[in-house]
């Protein structure tokens, strides 16, 4: 697969990305609209995106400089042949 390299088509990518998880944010929210649930759905995606910033962030610069992603597969094949 072609990478991409249009600023406009990565700037679309991100609004959508930004807009479907808004979209899906509030439509489970709205299914059971308790500050419990709002709480934990904040919680549930801050822990994501830490965990998708470890994936990727942390294990480049701090871990394995070497480590070169291209996405999450990649870092579990990384995971992988690490332990062995």
């Amino acid at each position: 697969m072609k990478d991409l390299t249009n600023p406009f088509w990565i700037k679309f990518k991100g609004a959508l990305f930004l807009f479907l998880g808004l979209f899906a944010a509030i439509m489970l929210w709205l299914d059971a609209p308790t500050w419990k649930d709002a709480g934990l759905l904040v919680l549930i995606i801050w822990c994501f995106c830490r965990a998708y910033y470890f994936a990727f962030y942390v294990i480049e610069h701090y871990v394995d400089p070497g480590f070169k992603f291209s996405g999450l597969f990649s870092f579990l094949q990384y995971l992988w042949t690490k332990k062995r």
